[in-house]
């Protein structure tokens, strides 16, 4: 499956029918051959016709998408790919209305698409950052009308941490206060962590006490932004990536789903100069549970 460094012209030229994108999932799906998804069999029969195998073993018919977050999509797999590959390669994120207009399909179709693929962006096998990081909160959410300046009913906390030159790890967090930071820090940063620059939050505090790194802090509320190699930088450009998906992209964002649209960006940036994005996410999707409609708007 050829999709390194992935462009529209090649992504309709590899996978612009049906029976190319059946072909590239059962590459990714079977790298060793085709086996039974029931009893594990390898002696199978193709069913041309219907883009489907046939178990000799235990005669079990089944196709390429059956027990993959594609299993009930009645949406051809081209519009997947399709979809997958705006997701991929737009850096401020894509909404469904314009989803729904490119491929042609119903808003409805076109949200629940977005969403399952987001869910297949979701990294849960990650490392701990190290070297130098930089940790910043920041608050998601518009303004409520007829509230006062420092209104947060409406809104919610993202935390994130970056580790310069690598990978940030970014989540939505019910408050900024220490035992939260703490849980945070804790997960996503290793002990052997080189230094750690924040603002001067006292939710942070303890990083002095508690972890060997060097910890220093910029002072927003006196304009200082930089001092040194001391700024937080890099991680409040990981914000504004956030904010400016939200604001020029989606426009509405509710709570609930605000994680769903982390964990995205937090793939694309994560996966920057990875040469084989589309395909891995294609990989992801694959392996991926299955997401039910009803589940996703309970």
């Amino acid at each position: 499956m050829p999709t390194k460094n992935m462009t529209l012209p090649k992504l309709m030229e590899q996978f612009g029918s049906e029976d190319a994108c059946h072909e590239a999932l059962e590459e990714l799906r079977w790298p060793e051959g085709v086996d039974c998804p029931r009893c594990g069999g390898k002696t199978i029969s193709r069913i041309k016709a219907r883009r489907q195998f046939d178990c000799d073993d235990c005669r079990y018919q089944f196709s390429v998408r059956v027990g993959t977050i594609f299993h009930d999509s009645k949406l051809p797999l081209w519009k997947w790919f399709l979809a997958v590959y705006m997701m991929c390669e737009s850096k401020k994120g894509v909404s469904a209305n314009q989803i729904k207009r490119m491929i042609g399909v119903s808003y409805k179709t076109a949200w629940y698409l977005c969403h399952r693929i987001r869910a297949a962006m979701r990294d849960e096998d990650q490392r701990q950052l190290s070297g130098t990081v930089e940790i910043d909160e920041t608050w998601v959410g518009g303004v409520a009308k007829g509230k006062g300046y420092g209104y947060k009913g409406n809104k919610a906390v993202v935390i994130a941490a970056v580790e310069r030159g690598g990978e940030a790890r970014v989540k939505v967090v019910p408050d900024r206060r220490t035992p939260t930071v703490r849980r945070f820090v804790e997960r996503n940063v290793s002990r052997d962590t080189d230094a750690i620059y924040t603002d001067e939050l006292s939710s942070y505090d303890f990083i002095d006490r508690e972890h060997d790194a060097e910890h220093a802090s910029v002072k927003h509320s006196l304009d200082e932004w930089v001092n040194g190699q001391v700024h937080t930088n890099t991680v409040e450009g990981v914000h504004s990536l956030l904010k400016r998906s939200i604001i020029g992209s989606y426009h509405k964002v509710s709570k609930k789903h605000l994680p769903a649209y982390v964990d995205e960006m937090e793939w694309r940036y994560n996966n920057r100069e990875n040469p084989y994005l589309f395909r891995d996410t294609i990989v992801e999707l694959v392996n991926a549970e299955r997401m039910q409609y009803k589940v996703l708007t309970a």
